[in-house]
């Protein structure tokens, strides 16, 4: 059935809004060109969306005719602020931006284990206002939160979990009480981290595929057909309890120790390099995050070694016993990571597996290839095995993406009205 006049207004609005967000800055001739609608049904639309206060004249651009510039119109980027949180165990990232996702300040805390529950929830609410205020941001209209963890899929709220701080569910409350009028959600960071892979890294030009997160500890995301998929009970891609050849043990419903984690966490990476004699940094592997730049740290500089060698050598002769032991020992973490991820792809054969986290953007091709050349040994179902372009930063990108789609969804509604901000805190 053709569309009533005010869904066709709709319609049209929302094109406009998304070209806007997506082009940047465009004169009515040039939306007339992309929407492919006519020129008053433009006229009226910009004549909408400005007197909504969603667009606005940002300047002038000539034509190649007579008569005066034409108008370039913009969104209104502060009609709304937006904050992203990456969670950590040991800390936390903020981000705060405008409506088009422009970050306009950024700060991060460490939070240490001693810390207790109450002053590590203020320590992280405190965070979040004090980057608000530097944005000049006096109301925060949506907070996309990346948490490690289950995430309810009926509540949306985190769920109890084994090994993560109290303080991480009561951070959440707490800020949404300090900040009452803002829509404050969260999704778990492995989750957060493909949405950024997929909109702006490697997964571009994918609509299935999964991540496989390589830090702290492993995690993995589902995109299938364009859409995360994250299960019953919000636990798919919780490839740490995969039970896996060369543990010592199985994984327990409340220890994934034995699970796939057991070979490829970071403290696993560390201890991987030491049965190889590839020296770690002096200094690194005391605290969660202490690992984790260990981990990276030791593949970073196998990947360097490997790389200076061939290009000083050429390929390394003789058999893999007999190779430096930078090489043998991606060889060896490449051969971990293989059986996880060649059980992911015999279940869902997603065509590409991403390689991200700390630990896959420090092993880059050189170990994207080991585990590609594996896999291809392993399944008969042809898989890309791709390193990721964001690296840790994935979270609070996918974070930030997240958040600013919610606000767009709500403010580029017609009818829509944002409360005019506060002055300060």
């Amino acid at each position: 059935m053709p569309a009533s006049p005010s869904t066709a207004r709709v319609i049209n609005d929302r094109l406009a809004l998304r070209l806007l967000q997506q082009e940047g800055p465009l004169t009515a001739g040039q939306l007339k060109q992309l929407t492919g609608l006519s020129r008053p049904t433009v006229a009226d639309l910009v004549e909408r969306l400005t007197a909504a206060g969603l667009i606005a004249v940002v300047g002038e651009a000539g034509e190649q005719r007579r008569g005066p510039n034409a108008k370039v119109y913009g969104i209104v980027a502060d009609r709304a602020h937006l904050a992203a949180l990456d969670v950590r165990t040991e800390g936390v990232s903020v981000a705060v931006a405008d409506l088009v996702g422009r970050v306009l300040a950024e700060a991060s805390v460490p939070i240490g284990g001693d810390t207790g529950t109450g002053p590590a929830v203020e320590q992280a609410v405190t965070l979040v206002e004090h980057v608000a205020k530097e944005a000049g941001a006096g109301r925060l209209h949506t907070v996309g939160i990346g948490a490690p963890g289950l995430i309810d899929p009926s509540s949306g709220e985190l769920r109890d979990s084994t090994g993560l701080p109290e303080w991480h569910r009561r951070f959440v409350a707490t800020l949404q009480e300090r900040l009452p009028e803002a829509r404050v959600s969260v999704e778990n960071e492995t989750n957060l981290a493909a949405v950024a892979e997929q909109r702006d890294g490697a997964a571009r030009d994918r609509d299935t595929f999964v991540l496989l997160w390589l830090g702290h500890g492993t995690g993995a995301a589902v995109v299938l057909d364009g859409a995360l998929r994250r299960g019953a009970s919000g636990g798919t891609g919780e490839i740490g309890f995969l039970p896996v050849p060369g543990t010592t043990a199985l994984p327990s419903s409340t220890d994934c120790e034995g699970g796939f984690h057991s070979l490829a966490s970071s403290a696993a990476v560390v201890e991987l390099a030491a049965e190889y004699g590839v020296p770690v940094e002096p200094g690194q592997g005391v605290s969660q995050v202490g690992v984790v730049r260990a981990a990276a740290g030791v593949v970073r500089g196998a990947v360097a070694q490997i790389r200076e060698e061939g290009a000083a050598a050429g390929p390394v002769p003789g058999s893999p016993e007999e190779h430096p032991p930078a090489a043998r020992f991606l060889d060896a973490l490449a051969d971990r990571l293989a059986v996880g991820v060649a059980s992911v792809v015999a279940i869902l054969d997603p065509g590409c597996v991403v390689l991200g986290g700390e630990v896959g953007e420090a092993g880059g091709e050189e170990l994207a290839a080991r585990v590609r050349d594996r896999i291809a040994r392993m399944t008969p179902l042809p898989t890309e095995v791709r390193t990721t372009a964001l690296g840790g930063g994935a979270v609070l990108r996918g974070a930030l993406l997240t958040a600013r789609d919610r606000a767009q969804e709500e403010l580029f509604t017609p009818g829509e009205r944002l409360p005019q901000p506060s002055p300060g805190w």
